[in-house]
């Protein structure tokens, strides 16, 4: 038999290729960049323009003084630069005691949340018990009933356990949630059985499990309930009116409401100065943890 030769070879790698198709309209060039793309940065960026117009607003105005404020609200630099109504927060109305406490009941809120919730998220989703279900539909309901349903029973339980005024009453009442069961609950289902079967055949028990797979597999929503949990103590004002009766439990939502808003007028830099001081934590924290908010996100949508 005849060897076959390299130039053959080569002659017939060069047919082929001219006889496979060329796929239509692949013409060899970049494709083009579509219409919709800029038209959606467009949008997107008159929308983040238009979101944060009123919070430049609000931290520029803190800055006027009473006069400038109602002189001409709409000015958007201060005529006469002020510092006087950060320092009235930070002077005579001592804003850190109740930075204190908005910062100690919404860490233990956050902290009972996380705890609480995945822990029953997990047992709702991967252990077998009787009434499983009927406690999850229990769930279910209760995401469907308003917050003043249970205000006054809530107030009525809190009064008679003698814990108004107190640290626990602010947070005691919201230290587990059924959004966060919820949350927990359907991210957990999706997490393989395998991993836990495998850690049970190894002799790992439910807490073992619990704390050393279920936890690090959950980190995107927790970080989620963390900020929902946390915006949702920080910005609370109704129950702390009602349980905190006295200065020194008062959060920094009431201290914002009694002390720039008065009987028959309202100091406006002393409003806008405490509402840019309240909402700077929460935009730190969302910064931290905005990386795995997307995460969760994305997660739940691919679910």
């Amino acid at each position: 038999m005849r060897p076959v030769q390299d130039t053959e070879l080569r002659d017939t790698g060069r047919l082929a290729a001219s006889a496979t198709p060329t796929p239509r309209g692949n013409t060899g060039k970049a494709p083009r960049m579509s219409l919709s793309r800029p038209v959606v940065y467009i949008v997107l960026t008159i929308s983040l323009v238009v979101t944060l117009l009123p919070l430049a607003w609000m931290i520029l105005s803190s800055f006027k003084t009473q006069g400038d404020i109602l002189s001409d609200p709409t000015a958007w630099l201060p005529a006469h630069f002020t510092l006087e109504n950060y320092g009235q927060w930070f002077g005579p109305l001592n804003i850190g005691q109740y930075f204190t406490n908005t910062l100690v009941v919404a860490g233990v809120t956050v902290a009972g949340n996380l705890l609480f919730c995945s822990m029953a998220g997990y047992a709702l989703a991967k252990m077998e018990f009787r009434g499983r279900g009927l406690v999850f539909t229990l769930v279910l309901i209760t995401l469907m009933i308003p917050g003043v349903v249970t205000f006054i029973p809530m107030f009525v339980t809190v009064s008679k356990l003698g814990l108004l005024n107190t640290y626990a009453s602010l947070f005691l009442p919201f230290l587990a949630s059924p959004v966060g069961v919820f949350l927990m609950r359907q991210f957990i289902s999706g997490i393989p059985d395998s991993l836990i079967d495998a850690a049970r055949l190894d002799g790992a028990g439910e807490a073992r499990i619990f704390i050393g797979i279920i936890m690090p597999l959950c980190r995107a929503p927790l970080a989620t309930l963390a900020i929902l949990t946390f915006l949702a103590s920080w910005n609370n004002f109704l129950w702390p009116l009602v349980a905190a009766q006295g200065q020194n439990t008062y959060t920094l939502p009431i201290a914002l409401s009694l002390f720039s808003v008065g009987q028959n007028a309202t100091h406006y830099g002393l409003l806008l100065a405490g509402a840019t001081l309240v909402i700077l934590p929460v935009v730190a924290l969302f910064i931290a943890l905005q990386r795995h908010f997307t995460q969760s996100l994305i997660g739940t949508g691919i679910k």
